[in-house]
């Protein structure tokens, strides 16, 4: 074990070692079926909505990104300072690490990012950015503040604990690798499982969205160099051109997706970089591990022998350190029952969709190399627009109602993952929700 995880280690058994452990049941008077409710109506009080919201608007006025997430960092150890819940600082740059709960296992882990991107805002309203190309524009303001709602839920009622939750906060998600380094740094240490969600802004306030499997797509970029030997348009026999070579190899990445796939197994190349007589570059995405690897291989024969036909020599490069290749994410198929359970509790069996699976990538998948994991969709839409913006638009906004069902969800899925794995706990049967 490296000196960051040990250290790491130290540090929890230190926090707890000194606390006296509740000898309380794990229930008070409530069935674990009405817990999500219970929670749920606890995160809509209107003092502990209005400090969520008020988290969510000064992290969004002041959008920071990955590994520069300072104030926003400042800003979650005040609140956790607030509610006397210890944590480790600075854990892989700007993260943070929290814990609630008995100190003891079984250690369960929930996960919010906190990096905004580089985008102008275009959405006029009182807590638009004040950082000029900077903006919130995936969501990660509000998954902050509904994971800081989680931590206010589960301190309020510790009782209800019979092991400990793992706060994560994350950096750096859109592309710097931050689930990555937070593992260096030993967040899953002795962690059985983690959860994440993630707003959905086309889908009403009060649904949710998840399935088993993969959910959403691991992904990969290159930049690939063909060089050749300039001439006259009057002389072409004299000249090697790189144009012609790199037009013949777009054509054929191409022919990646719609000969050597299969159809049922979702993949997609796509050259985006700027194009001059020498240089191309793209991404490439799959659900599957095996696949994203095999297109990876199949890109550099590609882009090699085409250049090749052509007289010109080139080179592929791959993800940098910097913006690794990230794998699929892939849910956990008894996680995903918990899920299902735990909203349909909460908020009906009719309001748990299954998910879609998107090409989009997510770092959430790094936790889930390591352990079994669950990641999400919250509904989050703005039903007073007509066509609500996309994820990663200037004009992105969202219904603020949907971060007492995002907060609650988080406290909910931890305490029920506690009770259904604590070695202590009276085993409960969950209800079967059959109309999910």
């Amino acid at each position: 074990m490296g000196r960051p995880k040990r250290a790491f280690l130290i540090f929890i058994l230190v926090v707890f070692s000194s606390r006296p452990i509740s000898s309380d049941s794990i229930w008070t008077t409530e069935e674990p079926s009405e817990i999500p409710t219970s929670f749920l109506n606890f995160a809509k009080k209107p003092e502990v909505f209005d400090w969520m919201v008020g988290v969510r608007r000064r992290i969004h006025e002041n959008p920071e990104l990955g590994y520069e997430e300072f104030e926003t960092s400042k800003l979650i150890r005040q609140e956790l300072e607030k509610m006397g819940i210890e944590y480790k600082h600075p854990v892989a740059g700007t993260g943070i690490v929290a814990f609630t709960g008995s100190g003891k296992p079984p250690f369960v882990a929930l996960r919010a990012d906190m990096d905004a991107l580089a985008l102008q805002e275009l959405v006029e309203w009182e807590h638009k950015s004040k950082n000029p190309g900077k903006m919130h524009a995936c969501g990660h303001d509000a998954h902050v503040a509904m994971l800081l709602g989680a931590a206010r839920i589960l301190r309020d009622h510790r009782s209800f604990l019979k092991g400990t939750v793992v706060l994560v906060f994350q950096p750096a998600e859109e592309g710097g690798g931050g689930a990555s380094k937070m593992i260096e740094a030993g967040v899953l240490d002795n962690v059985e499982a983690i959860f994440a969600l993630h707003l959905h802004p086309v889908a009403s306030v009060g649904q949710v969205e998840g399935r088993a499997g993969p959910i959403a797509a691991g992904a990969g970029s290159f930049e690939a160099e063909i060089s050749g030997k300039g001439g006259h348009a009057a002389i072409p026999q004299q000249s090697i051109d790189p144009i012609l070579a790199a037009s013949n190899v777009i054509v054929s990445l191409q022919q990646l997706v719609s000969r050597e796939s299969d159809p049922l197994d979702s993949t997609v190349t796509q050259i985006g970089n700027d194009v001059d007589s020498v240089s191309i570059g793209g991404t490439f995405r799959a659900f599957a591990t095996q696949t994203l690897l095999h297109l990876k291989q199949r890109i550099e024969e590609v882009i090699v022998g085409q250049a090749a036909v052509q007289r010109c020599n080139a080179t592929v490069t791959f993800n940098s350190g910097e913006k690794p290749m990230w794998p699929p994410t892939v849910n956990d198929e008894k996680l995903h029952k918990l899920f299902e359970n735990v909203a349909g509790d909460m908020l009906g069996a009719h309001s748990v969709k299954t998910a879609h699976p998107v090409m989009g990538a997510e770092d959430f998948s790094f936790y889930q190399e390591q352990k079994p994991g669950y990641y999400f969709f919250l509904g989050t839409k703005d039903e007073t627009a007509e066509d609500p913006a996309s994820l990663h638009s200037p004009y992105l906004k969202i219904d603020e109602n949907a971060l007492p069902v995002g907060a609650a969800l988080h406290a909910s899925l931890a305490v029920r993952y506690l009770l259904e794995n604590s070695p202590a706990a009276t085993p409960y049967k969950e209800p079967e929700h059959n109309e999910l």
